[in-house]
């Protein structure tokens, strides 16, 4: 089974301050001889379900494009909290991906913050990706922290999964971003097969 976990782009949510994602339709079939219909659009590398590579806070960290794609395709966990993820809740969450064979990259779903007690559990554990449902990693006063921690360990950010109906367990995860040159974040077009 094939389980999308992306929000749909033009109706995503957005980070405060980031721009919304645009849309404009340049051709229209029909329409001034147009043949075919054609769209462009603009938007935040950060905007509904995308990536943070490490020079997103890091500044000789790595770029979307340096961070190759190992990371964001393979055996993934989902796990469940709610509230602040704690130095314990991160224990336990890594105790189940460990026990499920599916370590290296972790979700969390819920509505979850990790804290820099649980940034730094991930961190030490060498995960090579760790996603949840928000927008960002941390807690609303101070979101520079956490991403600190875990971009500075190497660890890429999966940010804005939509993980509601997904059960906790071993998947598979494809969510490789776009190839931008150069940048510090990209969209991606997620799943898990489970």
């Amino acid at each position: 089974m094939i389980i999308d976990i992306s929000q749909e782009v033009f109706s995503c949510k957005v980070f405060p301050g980031d721009p919304a994602p645009a849309m404009e339709r340049i051709k229209t079939i029909g329409v001034e001889g147009s043949v075919s219909n054609l769209t462009a659009f603009s938007m935040c590398a950060h905007n509904g379900t995308h990536v943070d590579a490490p020079f997103h806070f890091v500044p000789d960290g790595a770029t979307i494009d340096q961070v190759g794609l190992e990371p964001f395709v393979g055996d993934c966990y989902v796990g469940r909290c709610e509230g602040d993820v704690t130095a314990s809740d991160g224990s336990r969450i890594l105790t189940e991906a460990r026990a499920a064979g599916a370590a290296e990259r972790i979700l969390i779903a819920g509505h979850a913050t990790v804290t820099e007690d649980a940034a730094r559990v991930f961190a030490a554990a060498g995960i090579r990706l760790i996603g949840n449902e928000s927008q960002t990693f941390g807690p609303d006063e101070d979101h520079k922290t956490v991403h600190c921690i875990l971009l500075g360990a190497g660890i890429v950010l999966l940010e804005g999964v939509v993980l509601k109906d997904v059960a906790p367990g071993k998947y598979f995860l494809s969510a490789a971003p776009l190839n931008l040159g150069g940048c510090e974040g990209a969209p991606v077009r997620a799943y898990l097969i489970g």
